[in-house]
C-alpha cells in the first residue's frame, strides 16, 4: 500500500459563507456574485473566475449598507 495521500487543491472562491441575495440588486450580500454566477462557478475556467473576482469589489456599493436587521434595525424603529 502506498503512503501517498490524494489531495484536491481547493478551488479559489470569493464565497464568505454569507449567502443572501439582495432583493433588488440580485447580488449575494457576502460575495457580490449573481445567482447565475454562483451556479456557473464550478464550470468556469480559472481565467474566467479571476476576471469575475476582479469585478466584485466594484459591486459592493450596490448592496453595502442595505441590511437593517439586528441592532441597526431596532434603532430605526423596527422590532423584528
Amino acid at each position: 500500500m502506498s503512503d501517498e495521500v490524494w489531495r484536491r487543491e481547493a478551488a479559489e472562491s470569493p464565497c464568505v459563507n454569507v449567502c443572501l441575495l439582495h432583493p433588488t440588486a440580485g447580488l449575494c450580500l457576502g460575495c457580490y456574485r449573481t445567482a447565475a454566477e454562483i451556479a456557473a462557478w464550478p464550470t468556469m475556467t480559472p481565467e474566467a473566475r479571476r476576471a469575475l473576482m476582479a469585478e466584485l469589489p466594484a459591486r459592493a456599493p450596490l448592496v453595502r449598507g442595505t441590511r437593517r436587521g439586528g441592532r441597526a434595525g431596532r434603532r430605526n424603529g423596527r422590532d423584528d
